[in-house]
């Protein structure tokens, strides 16, 4: 069994109109899937990703109104990277956030690669890294803007990073549960701090790593908007999945059992520092209910929620974002 990158990541918002016009008009992705928490069906959980859905390129936000604002510390996924073709794409985002108010860094190297963070309206921590021809897990397909060139176009999930107060026991869940393999270190860019140690899975590459970052002068963070609720790793097909649910158990690693989300199956488990952990299939993906050409376009519903569509949408709040 081996993961094959990155899948998704899940991020709490306090204003989904304003999150679907900031990751879709600004930074130019697609919205794949209008749905809703499943584990609160009153609550919006919106989808966005490259131009077909693909596993890999999904960041995903559940909808909180009134939410309180995160407090950063440790037992965090503290950044979430998107990718780019190449540092001339860091250039033209550059600009492009300048044009917006879009708060952000000058371009830095990060594990030998070009990269530029910014921050959106709630707070969150994301970095455009560049691919630069860079061997790896393959990356997604481009949507298309009229005012995002398709060359300069956000193309898939990059590393994250996950802040921790001791490294050790997190390496040992990615190494001897998950499969993952040491490649490398950089300096922290935040002052004289341990370095940033990388950890990969499958071909490697910005779309299969997780960094981790050492910061014990730091408190627990507080997850609020703007947070990251989990990260997400990719599963190739069903029968894997079945097996790292034994995995799991033979490690007795605490876990939610096998999760039907019908776009994909899930498993959930704590790491020990507390950062929440999924394996989620690429199967069957977003097109189970919808057409590649016209998803996101309404409030879709997995079979098992369906039948009560009436009442889940009398309780929704009313969201106009199409």
């Amino acid at each position: 069994m081996e993961l094959l990158g990155l899948h998704h990541v899940s991020i709490l918002t306090g204003k989904a109109e304003k999150n679907y016009e900031f990751y879709t008009k600004i930074l130019g992705m697609r919205l794949v899937k209008k749905t809703v928490n499943q584990d609160n069906t009153e609550s919006y959980h919106l989808f966005y990703a490259d131009a077909e859905g693909t596993p890999g390129t999904d960041v995903t936000f559940f909808d909180i109104p009134h939410l309180g604002q995160t407090y950063r510390g440790t037992s965090d996924i503290s950044t979430v990277s998107l990718r780019v073709v190449n540092s001339d794409s860091l250039l033209f985002w550059k600009e492009r956030f300048k044009q917006y108010g879009v708060e952000h860094d000058d371009i830095q190297k990060r594990a030998n690669r070009d990269t530029l963070a910014f921050i959106d309206f709630e707070g969150t921590c994301l970095i455009l890294v560049a691919d630069n021809g860079e061997k790896g897990v393959r990356a997604g397909v481009p949507w298309q803007r009229d005012d995002i060139p398709l060359q300069h176009a956000i193309i898939g999930l990059g590393p994250v990073t996950l802040t921790v107060g001791i490294a050790e026991p997190t390496i040992g869940v990615l190494t001897e549960v998950m499969g993952f393999r040491f490649v490398g270190s950089y300096p922290s860019l935040e002052g004289n701090h341990p370095d940033i140690l990388i950890y990969a899975t499958g071909e490697g590459g910005s779309g299969a790593e997780v960094h981790i970052e050492t910061r014990p002068d730091l408190p627990r963070a507080r997850l609020g908007r703007g947070g990251v609720h989990h990260v997400a790793f990719r599963v190739p097909n069903e029968e894997e999945y079945d097996q790292w649910a034994v995995r799991l158990k033979d490690y007795r690693l605490p876990n939610s059992g096998k999760v039907e989300r019908y776009y994909f199956k899930a498993l959930y488990f704590r790491e020990p520092n507390g950062i929440l952990f999924e394996l989620s299939t690429d199967t069957p993906g977003f097109t189970a209910d919808e057409p590649m050409e016209t998803m996101g376009g309404k409030l879709a519903l997995p079979p098992f929620l369906e039948p009560n569509r009436k009442e889940i949408e009398e309780k929704l709040r009313s969201l106009d974002i199409n």
